[in-house]
C-alpha cells in the first residue's frame, strides 16, 4: 500500500499541489489523468523519490521495487536483447556473482548461487526478454542488432521492454503507447492485464485506459480525485458531477439575485435597514460555486472545402511502392475522392506509412502512376512532423514563413485556438513540450486550408483534450481524410471506410475497428497459407510452389519438435544434477572433486539449454515470418 498524506508542492510562487491525499492498494491498475502541466509526471517523480513534498508525506513500503521507463537511450553497441536484460538487476547480479565464484573456485558459494538461481527463474530470462521484444514488434534478427542501430521510437520500445522485465511491485508508465503501432498496443494491453503489482499509467489513449485500468486518479487545479471504473466510466461520473455543479451554480445565482434585489429595495429605508444589513452579510458569506469546467480548452475548425465534385483527388494506378532496394507493396490500386474518410490498418512494417508517403509524393513510385487532381491541396502530417519545426524560432515566425502578409491579429487569433497566446507566440519552440510542438505542427497544416489530409499518427504527444478537439474538428471537416493511428477512438470517430495494408497488398477491410483485434489474433494463428505465396496464372506452377512451401513448413515444424525434445532431455538432466547438488554430504572436504565436476556439468547443460532455446526461437521466428499458424 502507498499513501500520499496531505501532500503539497510549491514551484516558484505557485503551488502545484495543495493538500492532496490518496492511497494505492496492492494489484490496483490505475489511470492518472489531467491536462498537461497538471503535475502527473511530478507525482511519478515523488513516487521515485526524485522530488520531495514541501508539506505532508509520501509513505512507501520498505524494500519497494519500483519500475519505470527510461526517457533516454544512448547509442550503445550492445544488442537489443542484452539491453533489455539489463532491466533485471537481480539477473545481472546473479551473473556477476557466479563469475566471481567461478574465478575464486568457491564451491559453497556456487552451491548457494545455484539454489538462488533455481528459485528466481534465472535460466528463463533470455527467453522472457525475447518474448517481450517479439510482442513489441522486434523480429528475432532485430533482437541481436546493436541498440545504436535503432531509431528513437524503437529505442523507446527497448526502454519499455526493460521496464517490463524488471522485477517490480509498482510499475509506472508515462505515455507507453506513444511510440507503438496498434498491434503492439494490443499486445501490451494483454500483458498489463496480467501484471501482478500496482500499475499506474499516464496515458491520453482513452481506449487503452478503458481496456487496462480499473480506477482513475484525476488531477486538476492542484487537487486529486479518485474514481472507480475505467476512463469511459470516469467521463460519465465526471459529466454527472459537472451537471450537478452547474445546477448548484444556477441555484446560487438565483439566491444571490433575490438577496441583492431585497438589499437594493430596502437599503435606504430605516425600518428595513437592519434586515438589509443582515442580507448583505448573508450575501458576503455565500461562497462562490465555480462555473462548470469546460472539458477542453481547445476549439478549432478546418476551413470549408469548396470542392463539390466527387472526382478523385489523388489516385495510384498499378503502383509498386517501396524503396530502391525493397518493394513493399505491389500492384496498388488506390483512390480517394473529395469528402471520403479512410483509415489504414495493418501490422508494423506492412507499408502503411510508405503508402502515405507515396500518396504525399515524398517518395517516388517504383512502378505505376500517381494521378493528382488539379484542385488538390494536400495537408500531410507525418510521424516525424515535429522534425520540420525550427527549434530556435517561434510559433509566430513559422506562420510568418507561410503567410508573410497575414495580419498579426489574425495570426494571434488563430494561434489562440491552439492555446498559444501572449508572449508564448514569440518564444523559441525549443522551450516547448512535445505536446505543444505537436499542436503547432498541426496548426500549421490546418492554416494552409487543405482539401485532403494525410495523417500518420497525428495524436502522438497530444493530450486527451487536444485529441478530442481534433476529433471534433475532423468530424466537421468537409474535405477528404486518410488516417493511420494506434488511437482506436480516433479511427472509430473520424473514418467511414477501413483499408488493410498487409502482405504486399492494399484492400478494403470488411470489418470495423472493433473487429480488427480479433482479426489480427486469428491471423497470427493461421497455419496454411505461406506469406510469400502469390497468385500465378499457371496452376501447375502454383501447385508446385505450394507443395514446396508445405515441405518447407514441415521442415520447420520438425526442427521445432526436435529442439523441444532436446530441451526436454536437457531439463531432465539438469533436474537430476540439481537433486544431486542438494545432497548435504557432497559439500564435505573429501567430495571436492565430485562437487567441482557436478558444477561443471551443470554449467555445461545450462549453456546447452540457452543455445537450444535460442535455436528454437530462431526457427519459430522464421516459421512465423514465412507462415501464419492455423
Amino acid at each position: 500500500m502507498i499513501q500520499f498524506n496531505n501532500v503539497a508542492l510549491q514551484l516558484g510562487d505557485k503551488f502545484l499541489f495543495t493538500d492532496i491525499s490518496f492511497t494505492l492498494h496492492a494489484k490496483e491498475k490505475i489511470g492518472l489523468i489531467g491536462q498537461n502541466g497538471a503535475g502527473k509526471s511530478t507525482l511519478f517523480a515523488m513516487l521515485q523519490g526524485v522530488i520531495h513534498p514541501d508539506k505532508g508525506e509520501v509513505q512507501l513500503p520498505k524494500n519497494l521495487r519500483l519500475a519505470t521507463v527510461k526517457q533516454e537511450t544512448p547509442a550503445l553497441p550492445m544488442t537489443a536483447i542484452e539491453y533489455v536484460l539489463d532491466g533485471d538487476g537481480i539477473y545481472r547480479q546473479q551473473q556477476k556473482e557466479i563469475a566471481q565464484a567461478e574465478v575464486s573456485e568457491d564451491i559453497h558459494e556456487l552451491g548457494r548461487l545455484h539454489e538462488w538461481m533455481e528459485h528466481t527463474g534465472f535460466y528463463a530470462k533470455p527467453a522472457q526478454a525475447a518474448a517481450l521484444l517479439n510482442g513489441l514488434g522486434f523480429s528475432f534478427e532485430e533482437q541481436s542488432r546493436p541498440v545504436a542501430e535503432f531509431s528513437g521510437g524503437w529505442r523507446m520500445r527497448l526502454n519499455l521492454a526493460q521496464a517490463l522485465i524488471a522485477p517490480s511491485d509498482v510499475l509506472l508508465l508515462d505515455e507507453p503507447t506513444n511510440h507503438l503501432d496498434l498491434e503492439a498496443v494490443l499486445w501490451l494491453e494483454d500483458w498489463l492485464k496480467n501484471y501482478p503489482g500496482i500499475l499506474l499509467i499516464i496515458s491520453h489513449d482513452r481506449e487503452f485506459l478503458d481496456n487496462v485500468v480499473k480506477y482513475i486518479l484525476w488531477l486538476e487545479q492542484g487537487v486529486i480525485k479518485r474514481f472507480s471504473g475505467n476512463y469511459s466510466e470516469f467521463e460519465i461520473q465526471r459529466a454527472t458531477q459537472l451537471m450537478q455543479q452547474q445546477a448548484a451554480l444556477e441555484k446560487q445565482q438565483r439566491e444571490r439575485a433575490h438577496l441583492q434585489s431585497y438589499i437594493d429595495r430596502f437599503r435606504a429605508q430605516a425600518t428595513k435597514a437592519r434586515q438589509a444589513q443582515s442580507r448583505i452579510k448573508a450575501l458576503e458569506r455565500m461562497g462562490e460555486v465555480l462555473a462548470m469546467h469546460q472539458s477542453s480548452p481547445f476549439h478549432f475548425s478546418f476551413s470549408e472545402v469548396m470542392l463539390t465534385t466527387r472526382a478523385n483527388l489523388l489516385q495510384l494506378i498499378d503502383a509498386d511502392i517501396g524503396y530502391e532496394n525493397k518493394t513493399i507493396l505491389e500492384q496498388v490500386q488506390f483512390a480517394i475522392a473529395s469528402g471520403e474518410r479512410l483509415g489504414l490498418l495493418g501490422p508494423n512494417g506492412a507499408g502503411k506509412s510508405t503508402l502515405i508517403k507515396s500518396l504525399a509524393g515524398t517518395i517516388p513510385l517504383l512502378k505505376g502512376e500517381r494521378k493528382v487532381n488539379q484542385h488538390l491541396k494536400l495537408g500531410y502530417f507525418s510521424q516525424h512532423q515535429l522534425d520540420i519545426l525550427v527549434e530556435k524560432e517561434s510559433p509566430f515566425w513559422h506562420f510568418r514563413e507561410l503567410s508573410p502578409h497575414a495580419a498579426e491579429p489574425t495570426l494571434r487569433k488563430f494561434l489562440g485556438q491552439f492555446n498559444f497566446s501572449g508572449d508564448n507566440i514569440f518564444k523559441p519552440i525549443s522551450y516547448f513540450s512535445g505536446g505543444e510542438k505537436a499542436r503547432l505542427a498541426l496548426a500549421l497544416i490546418i492554416w494552409q486550408k487543405p482539401n485532403l489530409l494525410l495523417l500518420d499518427e497525428p495524436t502522438n504527444h497530444l493530450d486527451i483534450e487536444m485529441r478530442q478537439a481534433l476529433i471534433l474538428a475532423l468530424q466537421d471537416y468537409t474535405g477528404a481524410v486518410i488516417v493511420i493511428s494506434h488511437d482506436r477512438h480516433l479511427i472509430r470517430a473520424t473514418t467511414d471506410v477501413l483499408y488493410l495494408v498487409y502482405q504486399g497488398r492494399v484492400e478494403e477491410f470488411k470489418g470495423s475497428i472493433d473487429d480488427y483485434p480479433d482479426w489480427w489474433k486469428k491471423e497470427q494463428k493461421k497455419h496454411i497459407t505461406p506469406t510469400a505465396v502469390t497468385k500465378k496464372n499457371n496452376r501447375k506452377e502454383e501447385q508446385r510452389e505450394l507443395a514446396e512451401q508445405r515441405a518447407l513448413k514441415q521442415k520447420y515444424i520438425k526442427a521445432c519438435e526436435n529442439y523441444e525434445a532436446s530441451l526436454g532431455r536437457l531439463q531432465e538432466k539438469l533436474s537430476i544434477l540439481s537433486a544431486q547438488l542438494q545432497a548435504p554430504d557432497l559439500y564435505e572436504p573429501g567430495n571436492k572433486n565430485k562437487l567441482t565436476q557436478l558444477l561443471k556439468d551443470q554449467k555445461q547443460i545450462q549453456q546447452e539449454i540457452l543455445v537450444t532455446e535460442e535455436a528454437l526461437l530462431q526457427v519459430m521466428s522464421q516459421l512465423e515470418k514465412d507462415f501464419l499458424e492455423d
